[in-house]
C-alpha cells in the first residue's frame, strides 16, 4: 500500500501539471504580436494615386555585380599590350629564378671543404665569372 501512494501522488502532479499549462496557454498565447515592434520591411504607400509619378527624372543605376561580371568574361580576346606585359613579367621571373637557382649552387660549390672534381671546378668558375 506504501508504494502505491507515492506512484499515485506522481501522477496526480503530472496531471495537475498538464492542467496549469493549458490554463497558462489559454490565459498566455505563445504567439503574441507585438503592435510595438518595428517591422524589417519598408512602409508600404497605401496612398499611391497622391504620389507624384516622374517620368521623364529616372535616376541611371549603376551597373550591377552580374552584369559587371558577365560583361568582363564575355570580352572576345585580351588586347596585345596586355599579353605583351604578361610576357615581359613572366621572362623576368624566369631570369630571377634562374639567377638564384645558380647562385645557391655557387653558394653549394664555395662552401664544400672537400677538394672539388674538375666538372664542379668548371661549372664554379663559369659561375663565379658570369656574377663577378
Amino acid at each position: 500500500m506504501r508504494v502505491f501512494i507515492p506512484k499515485l501522488l506522481t501522477s496526480l502532479n503530472s496531471v495537475l501539471n498538464k492542467a496549469r499549462l493549458q490554463l497558462h496557454l489559454l490565459i498566455h498565447p505563445l504567439n503574441t504580436t507585438k503592435a510595438s515592434a518595428s517591422s524589417k520591411r519598408k512602409p508600404v504607400e497605401t496612398d499611391s494615386q497622391t504620389s507624384p509619378i516622374n517620368v521623364g527624372d529616372e535616376e541611371v543605376r549603376p551597373e550591377g555585380v552580374k552584369a559587371a561580371k558577365a560583361k568582363r568574361s564575355n570580352a572576345k580576346g585580351k588586347s596585345v599590350a596586355d599579353i605583351t606585359t604578361v610576357w615581359e613579367m613572366r621572362t623576368d621571373d624566369l631570369d630571377r629564378k634562374e639567377k638564384l637557382s645558380n647562385l645557391a649552387i655557387l653558394d653549394t660549390l664555395l662552401a664544400k671543404t672537400q677538394p672539388l672534381t674538375t666538372a664542379e671546378e668548371e661549372a664554379k668558375n663559369k659561375l663565379l665569372a658570369q656574377y663577378i
